[in-house]
């Protein structure tokens, strides 16, 4: 289940070497004091939340309203993160580390000793996640850093992040595996972010589960009928680059399938899906062609898919002003006692302790 989303402002360069050894440090402590006074599993619930994932950047000593106190605190995380100690890892990152996953997955599952199934059912679980945010919620940004956490359990969560250039804004993306019954049915459970964009194609909405199926059946017959429903009967000569016409109240005047497209679309009439995380899981089948049978969809049986983004308003732990609903005082101060614990028992001096308590009181009166 996605448990949260968060849009940030997008911020270039990096820490300071100085920040991100003291903000190692510190990760290093949370770590150990969760992982003593509590268990892996309740990590992965604390980072699945993104007011505490915020609450804890802000902490280490990062910008509490940046794009980097995603990629910063999880490179922090990442680097104090002692698997065989800890009995967590963290697979994946930013750029270049997010194509390592797969690889890191497997090899810290061998570490935990894990069967090879559940090292499977976790890269799986991997590249959905992103092939979801990506792809099925297309809300303009694009995953640039993508963070796998297991446990030696075998338990997961994801954080990952988008990026939408243009307008400077991040995204960043929660779930927690513990709650993923579905990838592609309303996997979030809240969502956190200061905008919302004006419209967003959202498939994993349960408004959308008539388009899902639709475009289940639409693949499943195969690229010859998807063709001549494009092209209007055309000769095969005018299918370089087919484009559909819909009406305008979707903002999209036209939609073309890629030659990858087609090609997965091709896969998919061979090999006929049984539902849609199938579907989505054919490599080359990307938020264009996910768009066009959604589109086609709507044009040929009156599916509607929904094209509200599904972010909210507010922090996780509810807004100070009472929307999008009362503040949950008891969930806020239980959030933040567990962070102040952990930096109270950390192995740093006192004056790097106490800097650290005054920026989470910061973070808290904002």
């Amino acid at each position: 289940m996605r448990t949260g989303m968060a849009e940030l402002p997008l911020h270039n360069g990096k820490a300071p070497r100085w920040l991100f050894y003291r903000m190692v440090r510190l990760s290093e402590s949370v770590l150990d004091y969760i992982s003593y006074e509590y268990n892996q599993r309740e990590l992965l619930l604390r980072i699945s939340n993104p007011f505490w994932f915020q609450a804890l950047s802000c902490a280490l000593g990062f910008d509490w309203h940046s794009s980097g106190t995603t990629t910063t605190t999880l490179g922090a995380l990442k680097q104090a993160c002692k698997p065989e100690e800890h009995g967590i890892a963290f697979a994946g990152g930013k750029g270049k580390a997010s194509m390592r996953t797969k690889e890191e997955i497997e090899n810290f599952g061998d570490i935990f000793n894990l069967p090879t199934v559940k090292i499977e059912s976790m890269r799986r679980a991997s590249k959905l996640a992103a092939k979801v945010d990506n792809s099925c919620l297309q809300d303009g940004y694009q995953i640039y850093h993508h963070s796998f956490i297991l446990t030696e359990k075998g338990e997961w969560a994801v954080v990952q992040q988008g990026m939408m250039a243009e307008k400077k804004y991040a995204r960043r993306y929660h779930w927690l595996g513990l709650k993923t019954k579905s990838f592609i049915d309303e996997p979030h459970e809240a969502i956190l972010c200061d905008k919302k964009e004006e419209k967003a194609l959202d498939m994993t909405s349960r408004k959308s589960e008539d388009a899902r199926k639709a475009s289940i059946d639409l693949a499943n017959d195969g690229i010859k009928r998807l063709n001549r429903i494009i092209t209007g009967q055309r000769s095969l000569d005018e299918f370089t680059h087919p484009e559909i016409h819909f009406p305008k109240r979707h903002g999209i005047q036209r939609v073309d399938i890629s030659p990858a497209g087609w090609k997965a679309l091709k896969i998919a009439g061979e090999i006929q899906p049984e539902n849609y995380e199938e579907l989505i899981s054919i490599s080359g089948l990307g938020a264009k062609t996910i768009r066009a049978l959604a589109l086609l969809s709507e044009l040929l049986f009156g599916t509607e898919a929904s094209w509200k983004d599904p972010v909210k308003y507010s922090f996780a732990h509810g807004g100070k002003d009472g929307i999008p609903y009362p503040v949950d005082t008891k969930t806020y101060d239980e959030t933040i006692d567990v962070l102040k614990n952990a930096l109270q028992e950390a192995k740093v001096g006192n004056n790097e302790k106490y800097k650290a308590l005054e920026r989470l009181k910061i973070f808290t009166d904002i």
